[in-house]
């Protein structure tokens, strides 16, 4: 007999990051990293030239991060109990957008923190690899998390029938992301949420 399914992403919703990542860089590069602007492509600047860094900088810093650093990550408060009361009436995937060489890492980094879930790695949109996850479960119901707008449109487009919650889980960023267009509900916390997903799975 199918379960209902929760996909939910990784970094902002069930780990912190961005704190980290920011910390990280100005420790081991001289590179500030004004995060709360929401403009994450234009929010490095080098501290000792004032300049922004272009794309071919920002991309290999952020491939470093999670090369080396993912141990610095800390879980997002609520989740994992989130987890265990979800996860006692459906399967949970968490569909993260790390190369697939990063999958041994993330899975052993979510266990540290006591997260023991399938690991799915996917780089681009979300909605093709979501419909595949949905379809591979055969879930009867599904919701989707995720802190990227972008991801929520991409499961509109592929997976429409799927409930969607943006989260943004870092407090000095949430307020400056807008709610996600294609998203059903915005809740940033995890007992907030976890309530309105169970709500969802199980109607």
């Amino acid at each position: 007999m199918s379960r209902p399914l929760l996909i939910t992403d990784c970094d902002e919703v069930l780990l912190h990051m961005v704190t980290h990542f920011r910390d990280w860089l100005g420790e081991a590069h001289d590179v500030d990293f004004a995060f709360e602007t929401g403009q994450f492509a234009e929010a490095l600047t080098d501290r000792r030239s004032g300049d922004a860094l272009g794309a071919d900088r920002v991309w290999p810093l952020l491939d470093g991060f999670f090369t080396e650093e993912m141990h610095r990550q800390t879980l997002v408060p609520g989740a994992l109990e989130a987890l265990g009361r979800i996860g006692e009436v459906a399967d949970i995937v968490i569909l993260t957008n790390l190369g697939d060489h990063a999958h041994p890492w993330r899975v052993d980094q979510l266990a540290s923190h006591g997260i023991r879930h399938q690991v799915v790695c996917n780089q681009g949109g979300k909605g093709v690899p979501a419909r595949a996850i949905v379809e591979r479960h055969n879930a009867s119901r599904a919701v989707f998390v995720d802190d990227l707008p972008v991801h929520h449109a991409s499961v509109a487009k592929h997976a429409p029938e799927v409930f969607r919650l943006h989260m943004v889980a870092e407090p000095k960023l949430a307020p400056v992301v807008p709610p996600a267009e294609h998203a059903h509900a915005r809740i940033d916390d995890w007992p907030t949420a976890c309530d309105w997903i169970i709500e969802r799975l199980i109607p």
